[in-house]
């Protein structure tokens, strides 16, 4: 090794010893230490993003479910049969502990479930680590005509959902074509 690299000391046996000194090894500790400082809280800020952008996937999904309850049954509330059952959503798998449950709790809102509305919420988990990072949209709601609602102090629905927009058309949720303008001079 050169001694760029390495200082190189002669002992008193005649052996050379190499290695670093302690000022060289606090320096690199020192800029590994603020490289961390800088690195972390964004890997914090991208880990929190990404969980709810998962429970935004996950009450898509309970979405796509409570439609297919309606286009059996015509209502979300319950069936048709005699006596009538009360619509009651399974757990999917996009809600196990695996996928995002260990951060967000999913439930279908009782109080707002009819025979035409409902309203899915993905809440937090309370104490754990998502709740505690993400004060800035808090829980996140679907509705049966596509509209998303967040319960956070700062965050916007614009900034808390991604920024997409999403519409209804009979009684599924498709993504918002792109409009296309021509202008007739083009032609």
């Amino acid at each position: 090794m050169s001694n760029a690299i390495m200082n190189t000391h002669n002992r008193s046996d005649g052996r050379l010893q190499a290695g670093f000194t302690l000022m060289e090894l606090m320096i690199v500790v020192a800029i590994i230490a603020i490289l961390a400082a800088i690195a972390y809280p964004s890997y914090l800020s991208s880990v929190t993003k990404t969980n709810r952008s998962a429970a935004e996937g996950c009450l898509s999904q309970y979405a796509n479910y409570m439609e297919r309850y309606y286009t059996t049954y015509l209502r979300y509330d319950q069936d048709t049969s005699t006596p009538p059952v009360a619509n009651s959503p399974p757990t999917l798998d996009c809600a196990s502990t695996s996928q995002t449950g260990a951060n967000y709790t999913y439930t279908l809102v009782a109080a707002n479930l009819t025979a035409t509305t409902y309203v899915i919420q993905a809440a937090p988990n309370t104490g754990g680590a998502q709740a505690k990072r993400d004060t800035m949209c808090g829980t996140l709601s679907l509705n049966q005509a596509g509209t998303r609602s967040i319960t956070g102090t700062t965050g916007t629905v614009a900034t808390c959902w991604g920024g997409l927009s999403i519409w209804r058309r009979g009684s599924a949720l498709h993504p918002l074509p792109q409009q296309v303008v021509i202008d007739a001079g083009e032609l």
